[in-house]
This record gives structure tokens, C-alpha cells and sequence, in this order.
């Protein structure tokens, strides 16, 4: 049984081993290359650094060193984590940590910002998606692998981080002192705009396709006319969970995604209940460059099925699977095992999804919406969901799209 999650958090894999060799000889390369010539050259490398370092250094040090090298080699999401960072890795899938609430990418070996997730400080503190992070605490990050970053940002609630960040379109770096908090990610989240249901699902962790659920009947039995489904600054979560949201809408029976490995494995991942949202309802999801992953899963099956309008902006474009390997001594190994495809056979990896109605945002606008929703919140109640389309053009559209009463044809 696997569970899979995406973009850098947690795929859980029972009943697989995972051995570096075995008494039979080296692995065989279908690429034609000696990997004994290879294997015998990082011997020699170890031998040679173990004899003759300036300072006696371990084994375990050198190994791991080897082994993060490797994987950072491979591709941005691919890791190896120590046992600490495997544990710590283990505890987010609960949905509860000490950090400021980021989602991290890399790129062009630079740690960078996927979204922030709502509420946290990060959040309330105005980091935005696509901010590169240059220094954490003043260390430079240039040569730190994605999980040591995320180690250096965590810590325990009431201690402090500084983050050094630069943001496109400006001169000169940023500087952030965040206050490290509990970091409870609450996924979805729900309210209505007069006639119309509104419902943000900020990250597809465990139970959010049992919530969305929740949300929508909640919904549906004060009538509304239409749903807005906000997946922006989604960084993704689990290929379960992105299923369990999409068969919501999607018929029973119909294609969600599938995936693709190396060796042409398909796994097809179908609906398996009737959706609970009516043919009639109008519905309309948004998206923005921080939706990835799992988000682009639920945009692509809802747009190639016509169930729903897409608004906004392009979305990130990741469609890679990783698997986590657990190892002998405590170890993991998450390694892109595959692509995932839409129903239709689109490959969205580093093109992203295209919306059917774009809207774009300038930094200028989030800026003044974050800025009024901080006040809002500084005025009242901090928990509360508030919506302000006045300011928010992509769900001024959305709202527009609904109360045109545009209803939507699905696919044969």
C-alpha cells in the first residue's frame, strides 16, 4: 500500500525494501555504463578522504554527505533525509509542527517559497510565493539541501528565525524576524459571499477530502447557487487526497490521473463514488503560480472534464511522483518515481495549467489585499475567513462567472 504526497512533503510506502547492492554484485545499468568502475571510484574517494582529511571524520558523516549529494542530483524534489529529518518529516503528515509555515522548493540551488500557508506567521508577515531565500539566521543557503533548510527555519514555538529574502521586482534583499509558532494546518476552510459557497483548501494533508465534504454539504443546504473552489498558493499534499476531493465532482467511474514510471507502469486512479455536487451547480476554481501538485491534479481533471471554470493564473507546473524509501538504520530515501498525467493525457511538469479565464494579480494588488486582510483580522476575529473581492479581482471574476449563472456541460 502507498500513500503519496507531493511537492517535497511525504509519500509513506509499507512492504518495500530498499538495499544499496547485494551479495549478487552491482546493480545492472540499462544505460550501458561499468557501474563497477563507478562503485570502485567512490571507494577509492572514501578511503583516500578517511586516510588523509586534515580531521578524523565518520563514516555515517561521509555516507550521508554522499547520499544527499546524490540525490540533489537528481532532480528538486528528490532527497535523502537523516533519521531526525525523517522523523520530523513523518510528524508533518499529522499536520502539526514548530516552524512559520512555508512551503519550500528548489531552484537553481536556492531554497524558494511555493506558498505560505494561511494564518501562520510567515503568512501574516507578508512572505509571498516565489520569494527566494538568500540567509537563514545569517548562513548563507547556496549550498544547503532542501531538508537542511527546513531543519535551520523549524524550532521549537516561541524562538526566532531570521530569514534574508529576495522578491522579484526589488533592489535590494528583505529581512524577516519570525517568531516560530505551532504550525496547525487546518486544510479547509468555508463561508458563503450572499448566494455563493466559497471554499479554500490551503493543503490536500490527511481527512481533506472528508472536510471538503463536510464543506460543500454545509454549503448545498443553504442553497447556494455556485462554488468557488480556492485552491491558490496550494503547494499540494497527498495523491489520495487529491482523488478524494476530485471525485466530489467528477462522476463515478470517470479517470482522475494517472501515473506514469520509467518503465511505462501505469496506475489509472478512478472515481469511485457519485459526486455530491449537482450538474447544476456552477462551479469555479481558483488558481495562481503557488497551486502544485496535488491542486493541479483536482484543476486538470475538472477542467478536461468541463465541471468547472478555471480563473486566475497559470499554476506551477509540478506532475512528478516521489516515493519514500525508508532505510535500515532509520534513514529515507524520497525519490521521483513517476509523472502524472491528466485525464486527457496532458503532462502539466514545468508548464503548469492554464486557466480558462486568466486574471492576473500584480505584486501591488496582493500586497493591498494581504495588507487589508491583517487589518481585518487585527480588528476582529483572527480565525475568521475573510473575503474582500473588491480588492481581489480573480475572486471578483469568480463571483462574476457564478452569478451570470454560467452552467457548464460535462464531458461525454
Amino acid at each position: 500500500m502507498k500513500r503519496v504526497k507531493f511537492l517535497g512533503i511525504l509519500i509513506l510506502t509499507f512492504g518495500i525494501g530498499f538495499v544499496l547492492g547485494t551479495a549478487g554484485g552491482f546493480p545492472k545499468n540499462s544505460g550501458g555504463e561499468d557501474d563497477y568502475r563507478y562503485f570502485r571510484l567512490f571507494t577509492d574517494v572514501f578511503k583516500v578522504v578517511k586516510e588523509n582529511y586534515v580531521e578524523n571524520v565518520s563514516t555515517k558523516d561521509l555516507i550521508y554527505g554522499a547520499l544527499n549529494g546524490m540525490m540533489k542530483s537528481l532532480d528538486p524534489f528528490s532527497a535523502f533525509f537523516t533519521p531526525e529529518q525523517y522523523r520530523e518529516f513523518k510528524e508533518e503528515t499529522e499536520g502539526e509542527f514548530g516552524g512559520v509555515g512555508i512551503e519550500i522548493s528548489m531552484e537553481k540551488g536556492r531554497p524558494i517559497v511555493v506558498s505560505p500557508i494561511e494564518g501562520t506567521p510567515a503568512y501574516k508577515a507578508g512572505i509571498r510565493p516565489g520569494d527566494i531565500i538568500l540567509e537563514i539566521n545569517g548562513e548563507d543557503t547556496s549550498n544547503m539541501m532542501l531538508m537542511d533548510v527546513v531543519q535551520k527555519i523549524r524550532g521549537r514555538p516561541g524562538t526566532k528565525v531570521n530569514l534574508t529574502i529576495m522578491r522579484k521586482g526589488l533592489d535590494k534583499p528583505l529581512k524577516f524576524e519570525l517568531e516560530r509558532s505551532l504550525i496547525k494546518i487546518e486544510s479547509v476552510r468555508w463561508t458563503k459571499l450572499e448566494d455563493v459557497g466559497y471554499i479554500r483548501l490551503s493543503q490536500f494533508n490527511d481527512g481533506a477530502g472528508a472536510q471538503m465534504e463536510k464543506a460543500i454539504k454545509s454549503l448545498l443546504s443553504e442553497d447556494v447557487k455556485g462554488l468557488v473552489l480556492d485552491l491558490r498558493n496550494d503547494p499540494g499534499g497527498l495523491l489520495t487526497e487529491a482523488v478524494n476531493v476530485a471525485e466530489l465532482f467528477i462522476p463515478e467511474g470517470k479517470l482522475i490521473v494517472y501515473t506514469k514510471s520509467r518503465d511505462g507502469e501505469i496506475n489509472k486512479y478512478f472515481s469511485r463514488r457519485k459526486p455530491i455536487v449537482p450538474e447544476d451547480i456552477p462551479l469555479v476554481v481558483l488558481i495562481n503560480k503557488g497551486s502544485a501538485s496535488a491542486s493541479e491534479i483536482v484543476t486538470g481533471a475538472l477542467q478536461d472534464y468541463k465541471r468547472a471554470v478555471i480563473v486566475g493564473e497559470k499554476s506551477y507546473g509540478k506532475a512528478s511522483v516521489q516515493n519514500i524509501m525508508p532505510l535500515e538504520d532509520g534513514s529515507a530515501i524520497k525519490l521521483t518515481i513517476a509523472y502524472y498525467y491528466t485525464p486527457l493525457g496532458r503532462l502539466i511538469h514545468k508548464k503548469g495549467i492554464t486557466p480558462d479565464v486568466q486574471v492576473s494579480m500584480d505584486e501591488k494588488q496582493e500586497e493591498q489585499l494581504q495588507e487589508a486582510i491583517r487589518q481585518k483580522r487585527m480588528q476582529g476575529d483572527h480565525h475568521k475567513l475573510i473575503l474582500l473581492p473588491e480588492l481581489d479581482p480573480q475572486l471578483r471574476k469568480a463571483i462574476e462567472i457564478i452569478e451570470r449563472g454560467k452552467t457548464l456541460k460535462r464531458a461525454a
